[in-house]
């Protein structure tokens, strides 16, 4: 069943991506959409969030987090489609961790050594990561479900893809909550938890995205 003909007959199949593309938008649309509702009915929003707007961390940390999830939405779209290209639209990837290394820097040029752990640790970093992951399971379930009615070539790496996707959208939602803005915060806590949801994607994707 996994031979090149089939791969080459269905990428060259115009309705089928049509309707992986409209099935992924509201898959995103809808897993979007529950995650806010979620946080809004849990934890909610950050009380003083107009105020902390005005601050250049905050801003940096809903911006890279959102920035991430449009670019790996971007590969989530395609991945679903055999035969389509990856690389070119893999590359934006590499912004949102470019961006992140420099705030990091900028961070450590600005602040005393002795101050970078404390900035790290935060104060929230366990519930970051158990939240981060609650909020993606909307997302990355719609992900999923729509994957399964695509092609992918390689079911753990569509996974993966659905995971980095639906923990970039968790964590630019949870942005609007935490507390914790130092772009150390946002490296190790972040990451760590986006980490956790495209691992979960991955094994998920090797076991129910096969074909």
């Amino acid at each position: 069943m996994k031979t090149d003909d089939l791969i080459h007959m269905l990428a060259e199949d115009a309705p089928v991506p049509m309707r992986i593309g409209r099935a992924m938008m509201l898959a995103l649309l809808f897993g979007t959409v529950i995650s806010v509702a979620l946080l809004l009915a849990t934890i909610g929003m950050r009380p003083n969030m107009g105020q902390a707007m005005q601050t250049a961390r905050v801003t940096f940390k809903i911006g890279v987090t959102l920035l991430l999830a449009i670019a790996a939405c971007g590969l989530v779209f395609r991945i679903g489609r055999p035969g389509m290209p990856l690389k070119a639209r893999s590359l934006f990837l590499i912004l949102p961790l470019v961006l992140v290394l420099g705030a990091i820097m900028t961070e450590g040029m600005m602040t005393p050594s002795d101050s970078w752990m404390p900035r790290m640790v935060g104060n929230h970093s366990r519930f970051c990561v158990f939240f981060i992951p609650i909020l993606s399971i909307a997302p990355l379930t719609g992900f999923m479900l729509v994957l399964r009615n695509g092609a992918p070539e390689s079911p753990g790496l569509a996974g993966a893809v659905a995971g980095l996707a639906a923990g970039g959208i968790a964590a630019a939602i949870y942005a609007w909550h935490c507390p914790d803005d130092s772009p150390f915060f946002v490296a190790t806590w972040y990451t760590l938890a986006i980490a956790i949801v495209t691992t979960v994607g991955y094994f998920a994707g090797r076991r129910l995205l096969r074909w």
